[in-house]
């Protein structure tokens, strides 16, 4: 996706950097007025994902509809982490009492979600742990959110909560508490103490949580697609010199333990589709979960959303983008939107394809798996269909998958569905046009019968031709097998999906393999769990129009353009990567923006075959939201960070709130073509700070500033505060950030021989010397 990002015009154009300064733990830089060719600076203006906990910060002045549990009182208090209130937790006789607020109807089951909540408390043991805990009716209390704190400071409770599959929860809250005790009046100060609770939040989540340690795409392979999610049952779509692919989101199934054994994909959680892009084919950017089904999804009446097909018309002059899904293997749905991105809405309120569509249901068939192709005069057709079937004839020719006509609006459908006789057929149906010929693909069964002589294999991906959308789809039709099973290429097992596309005149083959999953079970295939994750090989042709086997591979396919380093990427655009994983900005029912997040140290992401030209890049720029704080360090074509060889700049993050914050730096003068890695580090435990976007900037070495800074600290209401100063030293304005561990601030075009300043509250008693 594309967030605007605000531009300052004119002699003053300024950009900020992150820069070393006099004093330790705070920054301040700027650079001098730039020729009209520089970036402009990054003004982040996305929203973030909407906090559904009411009144997280105390700020309307009550404490609705915030209670207290287990016994005690709540004060509000003007001591606040943020704002000008927070909650005084106080009066406590038990453990496992403090604030507590209803989120009933508000959250749904086989979703995930964040959560994180301030928490200070003054008096007591020097170290003490808090939880931030739900409860889902009876005897049910889950643990979501936790922080060790230090006395006297405020500290950070976070985690990821994944509400389990089946009903949603008739009753749903949380609260925050200390461990429980059966006699903390024994010792009352170190389990019954006061705290502070300020800024409580619960936001939507990528499902799955938690980065992958596993490098499950190994730099200089194309397959998998992306290794920190998993994505099933691939829909290719290429539009405007993009390829977008759309999958089944198995990482909402996804449940490892501490060896990242999962339990079972069963399938039943899943009702979100997930979205990525790429105009390279190397390196992929994540756009996110659509929440099709469920109580929060666009279509409300569905339970889950499986194997998604896609594709755009012209509909009363405006081009439009149509999703279907498989609503389980009962019904097929479809929802529409402006873009392949969405946001996504559903025009019926109800399943295109029912038990009640004629001809749709017969012979014991599942309804599932769509496929969907427009013909040149601009004629829909979907296929759906698939299952054993009950006929005689099984499984051989099970005659489960059907076609039908759509109508004008892409919506609705014309008269009676048609049988497809796919020899073997099971699932997975697919169709495109090359050259005047239709391919009609779909994947076997795989049951253990053996097929009869002159039939396909089992869970191979096999084919038919024919010279209309139309068919005929009978066994005349069929033309062999293009994908071999996935344990003779991987080694691993499982179903398969499959679709085929074009882009810049080369066509190729989307599948699924559970390579992903294998690879973060140490290779260990009797510990792969059903996670599957997308895949692309070319395919070619024969003279007369008949597919070659694709040869399916880790190495995939080249990359076939070179990524541009001084047009804003986002950074959940992902060639390789290790440990990371990517979080909405905004709800999933709107259009989608993403951040890269779960960053810790040892982590990194990489960018491959990023060409910098001739004169070559100077200057790296990032859009950030510090949280523990550390540095991004910017490599060349390794990750290896016991050498400096391959490093060519580093930006240190203080710690932060996590604000969106603008910083930069300059690097060695870098050119031609090579895999940009960013590796990230830290001293502290936990995340360090969440990624919005990357630049690279060109031009010549930016010249040091005239910028003088002075820092002093003072004692306000029994709190340290520090104020810091810049002078503007140059003869033109520039941009300055004033940047210390207790905050951020910028001030636009400071005019020369004025200064900026800000006071710091550092909401401590005292802060180091220095």
């Amino acid at each position: 996706m594309t967030r605007r990002h605000a531009r300052t015009a004119g002699r003053t154009t300024a950009v900020t950097l992150a820069a070393a300064l006099v004093l330790a733990g705070t920054t301040a830089a700027a650079v001098p007025g730039t020729a009209a060719t520089s970036p402009p600076p990054l003004s982040v203006t996305a929203a973030v994902s909407p906090n559904i906990v009411a009144n997280p910060g105390f700020e309307d002045g009550s404490l609705a509809p915030w209670e207290i549990r287990n016994g005690g009182s709540l004060e509000l208090s003007d001591d606040a982490y943020s704002g000008d209130r927070a909650v005084l937790v106080t009066g406590r006789q038990a453990t496992q009492s403090g604030p507590w607020q209803d989120l009933t109807g508000k959250v749904e089951a086989g979703t995930s979600y964040t959560v994180s909540a301030k928490v200070r408390y003054d008096t007591g043991p020097a170290t003490k742990q808090f939880f931030v805990t739900a409860f889902t009716g009876g005897s049910s209390y889950t643990n979501i959110a936790t922080g060790t704190l230090n006395r006297g400071e405020w500290g950070t409770l976070q985690g990821t909560w994944l509400l389990p599959a089946g009903p949603t929860p008739a009753e749903t809250r949380i609260f925050l508490e200390t461990p429980w005790t059966g006699t903390p009046g024994a010792d009352p100060e170190q389990h019954l103490m006061d705290f502070l609770v300020d800024d409580v939040s619960v936001t939507l989540a990528s499902p799955g949580g938690g980065g992958f340690d596993a490098v499950g795409k190994t730099p200089g392979n194309s397959n998998p697609l992306v290794s920190h999610m998993f994505g099933a049952d691939p829909y290719a779509f290429s539009h405007d010199g993009r390829v977008y692919v759309y999958t089944t989101n198995d990482s909402q199934e996804w449940a490892p333990d501490e060896n990242n054994i999962s339990t079972p994909n069963t399938y039943g959680k899943i009702n979100q589709i997930s979205v990525i892009s790429s105009a390279d084919l190397l390196n992929w950017t994540d756009h996110g979960p659509i929440q099709v089904a469920g109580s929060t999804g666009a279509a409300t009446w569905a339970n889950n959303s499986w194997a998604p097909a896609f594709a755009s018309k012209v509909v009363d002059g405006k081009e439009k983008f149509f999703l279907y899904f498989a609503n389980n293997a009962a019904s097929v749905g479809v929802l529409e939107a402006d873009s392949p991105l969405g946001p996504w809405t559903d025009p019926l309120g109800k399943p295109l394809i029912s038990p009640e569509t004629p001809g749709a249901a017969n012979n014991g068939n599942w309804l599932f798996d769509p496929a969907v192709v427009v013909d040149e005069s601009g004629q829909g057709y979907l296929y759906f269909g698939g299952g054993e079937g009950n006929a005689p004839e099984t499984p051989n020719n099970p005659r489960t998958t059907r076609w039908i006509k759509l109508g004008d609006d892409m919506v609705s459908t014309v008269g009676t569905a048609q049988v497809v006789d796919a020899p073997r057929m099971f699932e997975a149906s697919h169709v495109f046009e090359r050259e005047g010929k239709y391919y009609y693909s779909y994947s076997t069964n795989f049951s253990s019968v053996a097929p009869s002589p002159g039939y396909p294999a089992n869970g191979v991906i096999a084919y038919m031709m024919a010279d209309s959308p139309e068919g005929p789809w009978t066994p005349e039709q069929f033309e062999g097998t293009v994908l071999d099973g996935m344990y003779q290429e991987f080694g691993v097992g499982g179903n398969n999906h499959q679709s085929f596309f074009e882009l810049g005149g080369t066509y190729y083959m989307a599948y699924h393999a559970q390579t992903l999953n294998l690879a973060l079970v140490g290779g260990d295939a009797s510990k792969v769990r059903g996670f599957r994750s997308t895949h692309v090989n070319e395919v070619t042709f024969r003279p007369d129009g008949t597919m070659n086997k694709v040869d399916a591979d880790y190495t995939g396919v080249a990359q076939i353009a070179p990524l541009d380093p001084y047009s804003i990427i986002e950074a959940e655009t992902i060639g390789y990567q290790k440990g990371i994983t990517t979080a909405l900005l905004t709800s999933p029912t709107s259009k989608p923006a993403l951040k890269l997040t779960d960053i810790d140290s040892g982590d990194w992401v990489a960018l491959a075959g990023v060409d910098f030209g001739q004169d070559g890049a100077t200057e790296f720029r990032t859009t950030i939201a510090p949280l523990a704080g550390g540095r991004v360090e910017v490599r060349l074509d390794s990750p290896d960070t016991s050498t400096s060889e391959n490093l060519v700049g580093t930006i240190d993050v203080p710690a932060g709130d996590g604000s969106w914050t603008d910083l930069a730096t300059t690097i060695d003068r870098t050119t031609g073509v090579h895999d940009v890695y960013l590796t990230f580090a830290g001293d502290q435990e936990g995340d360090l700070f969440d990624v919005d976007t990357w630049v690279f900037a060109a031009g010549a070495e930016v010249e040091p500033v005239d910028l003088a800074v002075t820092a002093k600290a003072q004692c306000v209401a029994g709190r340290a505060n520090l104020t810091v100063r810049a002078v503007n030293g140059e003869d033109v304005a520039v941009t300055v950030a004033l940047t210390t561990p207790f905050g951020t601030k910028t001030f636009a075009s400071v005019a020369p021989g004025k200064s900026a300043s800000q006071s710091f509250n550092s909401r401590a008693a005292a802060v180091p010397a220095g």
